[in-house]
């Protein structure tokens, strides 16, 4: 009888049945063996995303995607399914838990899954202290007593993959140790095969509805993590980097006590960057900390091609040592990315034309980028005008923008999302991710949107600097291409010099209409209060 049906709907029975097999497997008493675990994580993962096919295929069957009950019907789906993801994050834990965690700081999937996930950031479960003490002997051949005057068992932080704890070194030196837990690697690559092979499931019943880009940078991502020897030396390279920022602060490697599985670095005091209550406690404008924020992470990308790629609040803290009375201590170098070149100067170049809103420049590096197609929407992304915006750069949108901006949203179909998504190079897409996480943290800090936008705009003319970028030799082309590259980064600076005296006006006048509200109050009071 199944024969009988269309291809698809044949290989939907077929799953479907397979998701109902392998959801009775979570009632049968499986070993801790990790064949075994696999075995029923992977039944999980299976059952969760065959229901979900479903539930897609299904409830939005026979219905135009252009009408508003499809995208009402839409979202409700969306957050059944987001809710489902959640619960086989929370059962499968480890791995799960960090894709769910990546996959809630993307702005380019349903804000309805974004949402779900983003409660997996504080649910991870350490591991007993007798299976890290095992990691910590196979790995530096001595018992923690024999290394440390003292060692904290109860870790000050765990993550998916690797948990620390806090400890002394025997000549006094404070430290921080990040252990990896036992058979993760292998759990991953199970894990990752898993989730490849029902990224292509999905895409084959729905070939709008495109993830393998997903899976691929996700796994490009923790395979990164897993390696704390490549980790150490991102560690160095960040603090060369940053050897002349008094704010910045990247913690010393002890390399004696670093292997592939176990990282000691020197221990920092602090609290996490979005930590308002600590921040207005101490004195700290919680701006200035989000514009320096902004400045380092605008330094990596823009002038040395080399970003730290999750920067969330955890990886980040205030420290009330410093110069200008507090420092950022940078943790968790293991997701770190050197940008190409040729990218890196076409990315400064991408943020010039943002800025001064040159459309066919815009254009012409969205073809670069190999989203020539969708080359106004850059602009959207990144400084939330259209490219055809009449406001100024860091304002909201006219009326008419928003009302335009809506039909050619309308027109936007799965199909183009995916299109898009998988055509950018992956060097764009850590940024974009970096960029997401850094506005949620911004935002958290109450700064301007402005300050994000002159931030970028700046340090892209840093990086278009003929100082940075020197032309060699002295060949009227050289000359010529030198004279054109100053004249263009004056006209960039002046246009950004221009815009930060408008916010400071913006800013005065914010001033000067509190000042003169306080003092109507206080003289409204003294007339009362005379006789």
């Amino acid at each position: 009888m199944v024969s009988k049906f269309p291809a698809k709907a044949t290989a939907a029975f077929c799953l479907i049945t397979a998701g109902c097999f392998t959801s009775q497997a979570n009632l049968l008493p499986f070993s801790d063996s990790p064949v075994s675990q696999g075995i029923l994580r992977s039944s999980r993962a299976i059952c969760t995303v065959a229901i979900t096919v479903a539930d897609y295929k299904y409830s939005l069957y026979g219905l135009p995607n252009d009408c508003d009950e499809y995208r009402r019907l839409l979202s409700e789906v969306h957050l059944r399914s987001a809710k489902r993801l959640l619960k086989l994050c929370e059962i499968n834990k480890g791995f799960y838990v960090k894709a769910g965690q990546f996959v809630s700081s993307l702005r380019q999937i349903p804000k309805e899954y974004s949402l779900t996930l983003s409660s997996l950031q504080d649910q991870v479960v350490p591991y007993d202290f007798k299976v890290i003490k095992e990691v910590l002997v196979s790995n530096l051949g001595q018992d923690p007593s024999e290394l440390f005057t003292w060692f904290n068992e109860q870790p000050i932080a765990a993550a998916s993959i690797a948990q620390v704890h806090h400890a002394m070194l025997k000549d006094h030196q404070e430290v921080a140790i990040k252990v990896q837990y036992p058979g993760i690697e292998k759990k991953i690559k199970l894990d990752t095969r898993i989730m490849y092979s029902l990224s292509e499931f999905v895409a084959w019943f729905f070939p709008e509805f495109r993830f393998r880009w997903l899976v691929s940078e996700f796994t490009e991502a923790i395979s990164l993590e897993l390696d704390f020897v490549q980790e150490a030396r991102n560690f160095e390279t960040m603090s060369n980097n940053f050897r002349n920022n008094k704010v910045v602060r990247i913690p010393r490697i002890f390399w004696d006590l670093t292997t592939n599985q176990v990282l000691t670095m020197q221990f920092c005091h602090g609290h996490k960057v979005d930590d308002v209550v600590f921040l207005k406690g101490m004195k700290i404008n919680p701006e200035k900390v989000a514009k320096k924020l902004l400045e380092v992470f605008a330094e990596m990308i823009f002038v040395h091609g080399f970003l730290h790629g999750d920067p969330h609040p955890g990886n980040i803290l205030v420290s009330i040592e410093g110069q200008g009375g507090f420092s950022l201590v940078l943790l968790d170098h293991g997701i770190c990315k050197k940008l190409d070149e040729v990218f890196r100067l076409e990315y400064c170049q991408l943020w010039k034309a943002l800025i001064l809103l040159d459309s066919r420049k815009i254009q012409h590096l969205a073809e670069r980028f190999g989203v020539g197609k969708y080359y106004r929407y850059l602009p959207i992304i990144f400084s939330g005008r259209t490219i055809d915006s009449k406001s100024g750069i860091g304002k909201g949108m006219l009326v008419e923008e928003q009302k335009k901006l809506k039909q050619h949203l309308k027109a936007l179909k799965m199909e183009d999302i995916s299109s898009f998504m998988e055509s950018l190079p992956s060097n764009f897409l850590i940024i974009l991710r970096t960029d997401e996480l850094l506005r949620s943290t911004v935002s958290k800090l109450d700064a301007s949107k402005w300050v994000r936008l002159l931030t970028y705009g700046k340090y892209a003319s840093l990086g278009l600097s003929p100082k940075s970028n020197p032309c060699s030799g002295l060949t009227s082309f050289a000359l010529y291409t030198r004279l054109i590259g100053n004249i263009e980064y004056i006209l960039l600076r002046l246009t950004i010099g221009v815009m930060n005296l408008v916010l400071w006006m913006e800013k005065l006048k914010r001033c000067l209409n509190k000042f003169y509200g306080k003092m109507s109050a206080a003289g409204k009071v003294n007339f009362e209060q005379k006789p």
